[in-house]
């Protein structure tokens, strides 16, 4: 009775668990009750009813469990449910596709699956070759696979008309419509409206989720940015409630897209140092460990970036996993190896990246895109001081992104390609003096010297230096970079008892300091605490006349002297920490007083 009792819950919970996955896509739904009758197979050893209920865990995609635990335990049930069967059976063989793909995504291969699609093709059971075709796809994410991806899909669809699934269908046409989206198909957008109709006529959610997703890249194409963010955040909740493991992942890379085109990247820097060790994130998260360096670099955080790209760059680029963010990926480390001045980082990413040039930059099913490829291959041949070849990425890059109507990134292309030419085309053909030219990028401020690159973010001092830097040569009195009016005098010291007391005993706290360190070995903190001291020091000695007597405002135009240099002061030591060369060019050419002059080398 117990058994009878056991084989009828088990079966039950199966068929509920079927019909939630299969029939409407609801992983969410689903998992519980194939859990259930796993649980209540074994208990019976019901090896047909526990091989459905594992394969049922698995779910419509792979690497669908992220911690260590739960894919260890439905691995095992897996392996033990397979172990029961018949080798030739059509379960046995759904099995071990399900098994060799989850293990071909995790090494990064495919040519285990793919043996098995090949199986599959000349038995005589179409769900296995369903399964297979289906399951194929994860491994397959790598540019280099985009034609045989397109080919698998369209194979789907005709198996789809013979299983009779409904998954088989919605996952054949979800497949074909990625396909043509990553490769910025013509036609991708007819295939979306067709999935969406499917998907209106028979809801199934996952495939709902995935559309969400690919909205909000539609979205940030578009420009409509403040709407992206919006969207994105509800399809990260739809996510969840369907229960796709990828929401967060998801969120976070769309996110990174706003952001760069907002020129706000640096806001993410807390996001991504989360997210990157986050273990329900899908592996490789290579990407975004990529995004981390460029945001940390675009704010100065050099080792912070030198140490998120040394993650990426420590083996060698070309041992990094073919996946669906590789690309992505690739861009990423480009842009911090240009900001970082590392230009073999750049070149080696290039030669990489070179032969897809004619796609565009996107990630996972589709759900963020950054343009053209032709974008951050310009960017690299700017690192590699090639001008006339990012010339024409540059100009590849605004005709692909105009065609992909990307919007944002059509106007960050065709900015830096004005940028370039206008370089180029300088009448002094690069043999004038060396200057270093700073130009505003959202809320930030970017240097450029040398084909070096330096993101420092905005601030009083920085826009006092833009002013000086875009007048080279040009001698301007401290009131005018103000703009302050004149007032009267009033005999203020610079810095009053309190502040020189406080100065005082920060210095003190500073030997300590490094003393401390000096006995740990701590060579960075000490490095740290050297460089606050010698400021300290600095301002204090500023502040004190003759026998130690402090120093006084005389008038307004002595005012505005000290707190221009002191702004000055700080903009300069953020544009070292961004890149040591442009800060030390900057910090050497820039005199500062009642008039303040940025003299580059070679100018009279």
């Amino acid at each position: 009775m117990a058994a009878g009792q056991g084989l009828h819950e088990a079966g039950s919970a199966l068929v509920m668990g079927e019909r939630a996955l299969f029939n409407a896509g609801d992983l969410a739904a689903a998992r519980p009750w194939f859990e259930s009758a796993a649980r209540a197979a074994l208990c019976v050893g019901d090896a047909p009813v526990l091989a459905r209920a594992t394969l049922g865990l698995g779910g419509l995609w792979v690497h669908e469990h992220r911690t260590a635990v739960e894919a260890a335990r439905v691995e095992a049930w897996q392996r033990h449910a397979l172990a029961l069967l018949d080798p030739g059976s059509p379960l046995a063989r759904r099995l071990a596709v399900r098994m060799t793909a989850e293990a071909d995504y995790r090494r990064g291969t495919s040519a285990a699956v793919l043996a098995l699609v090949e199986r599959a093709r000349a038995g005589s059971d179409p769900i296995v070759l369903a399964d297979a075709l289906s399951l194929a796809h994860h491994c397959l994410l790598g540019p280099e696979h985009a034609a045989l991806r397109l080919a698998l899909s369209q194979e789907l669809l005709a198996v789809a008309a013979l299983t009779g699934r409904t998954v088989d269908e919605r996952l054949g046409l979800l497949w074909r419509t990625v396909d043509l989206v990553l490769a910025g198909d013509r036609h991708a957008e007819r295939c979306l409206r067709e999935l969406r109709a499917a998907t209106d006529r028979h809801p199934f959610r996952a495939v709902e989720f995935v559309l969400s997703a690919i909205d909000v890249m539609l979205a940030i194409r578009r420009g409509n940015l403040a709407a992206a963010e919006r969207q994105a955040a509800a399809c990260a909740d739809h996510g969840r409630a369907v229960g796709d493991a990828d929401a967060m992942g998801w969120q976070a890379a769309q996110l990174v897209a706003i952001r760069w085109f907002e020129g706000r990247l640096g806001e993410v820097v807390p996001l991504l140092d989360e997210v990157v060790y986050s273990p329900t994130l899908a592996a490789p998260g290579d990407a975004l460990f990529a995004a981390l360096a460029v945001a940390a670099a675009s704010t100065g955080q050099r080792l912070a970036a030198v140490v998120a790209l040394r993650r990426l760059t420590r083996d060698g680029l070309d041992r990094l996993s073919s996946s669906s963010t590789w690309l992505a990926c690739l861009m990423g480390v480009i842009e911090a190896a240009s900001l970082l001045g590392e230009v073999d980082t750049a070149a080696e990413a290039y030669a990489l990246l070179a032969p897809y040039a004619c796609l565009p930059i996107m990630a996972s099913l589709g759900v963020v895109c950054f343009g053209s490829a032709h974008y951050p291959l310009g960017v690299a041949a700017l690192a590699m001081g090639d001008r006339e070849r990012a010339v024409e990425h540059l100009q590849a890059a605004v005709v692909a992104n105009e065609a992909l109507g990307h919007r944002p990134a059509l106007v960050m292309s065709r900015r830096r390609l004005d940028e370039v030419l206008r370089r180029r085309d300088h009448p002094d053909g690069g043999r004038g003096p060396t200057r270093v030219v700073c130009l505003r990028e959202g809320q930030s401020w970017r240097l450029e010297l040398a084909g070096r690159v330096a993101l420092v973010r905005d601030s009083v001092g920085m826009q006092y230096l833009a002013t000086l830097l875009s007048r080279p040569g040009q001698e301007i009195p401290v009131a005018d970079l103000v703009g302050l009016p004149a007032a009267p005098c009033t005999g203020q010291p610079l810095l009053d008892e309190p502040a020189r007391w406080a100065y005082a005993e920060r210095a003190r706290v500073l030997r300590t300091e490094i003393d401390d360190a000096a006995q740990r070995g701590d060579a960075e903190q000490r490095t740290r605490a050297n460089q606050e001291l010698e400021w300290v020091l600095s301002e204090l000695a500023h502040a004190t006349g003759l026998r130690g007597r402090p120093r006084r405002f005389v008038d307004a135009d002595e005012r505005a002297r000290t707190s221009v240099q002191k702004a000055i002061r700080r903009a300069v030591q953020a544009i070292r920490a961004a890149d040591p060369l442009i800060g030390r060019e900057v910090a050497s050419a820039v005199v500062t007083g009642a008039r303040c002059c940025y003299q580059p080398r070679g100018r009279a």
